[in-house]
């Protein structure tokens, strides 16, 4: 099953605030991007480059490339059965507004032909968006649209922390 998925905020700042979120992603205390205070924190074996392996939670990655402020590819190891890759572009629309963008590109194979639609995607989604508000909320000092989750999320999200 062939899975693409987008999620982007069009950001009033410039294109260097927004690849200064992406460059400190680590779920540290300078990561303003990933929302890891309510998700699983991301986490690396070494500060962001290629090479870096880690990952949030049961999904594993490797940075298989990296161009700092502007791009970052992570190619998946796990869970069993996602083949491909996601990753942060910042998109400069004018000197004022830049688009962030998160893409997932992969091929789910085995379980996760059922798993992904069922649980992994709403998840996904839903962490995404929070991550797109904490970017939001440091360019712009607040949040236009704050993304709201779903009762099945967090029913999933409860089943999660039993």
């Amino acid at each position: 099953m062939g899975v693409y998925n987008v999620h982007e905020r069009l950001l009033a700042a410039k294109a260097s605030e927004v690849g200064a979120l992406v460059d400190n992603l680590s779920g540290g205390p300078a990561d303003r991007l990933w929302p890891h205070s309510d998700w699983p924190v991301m986490e690396f074996d070494r500060p962001l480059a290629v090479g870096a392996t880690g990952g949030h939670g049961p999904v594993r990655y490797t940075v298989t490339a990296y161009v700092p402020g502007v791009w970052i590819r992570f190619t998946f190891s796990g869970p069993r059965g996602f083949h491909g890759f996601h990753e942060f572009t910042v998109l400069p629309v004018g000197e004022e507004r830049t688009v962030l963008r998160h893409t997932l590109a992969m091929k789910a194979g085995g379980l996760a032909r059922l798993t992904w639609p069922a649980a992994w995607r709403p998840m996904h989604d839903a962490c995404l968006e929070d991550g797109l508000d904490r970017a939001e909320l440091a360019c712009t000092g607040t949040v236009a649209r704050p993304a709201r989750w779903t009762p099945y999320v967090r029913l999933l999200r409860a089943f999660a922390h039993r």
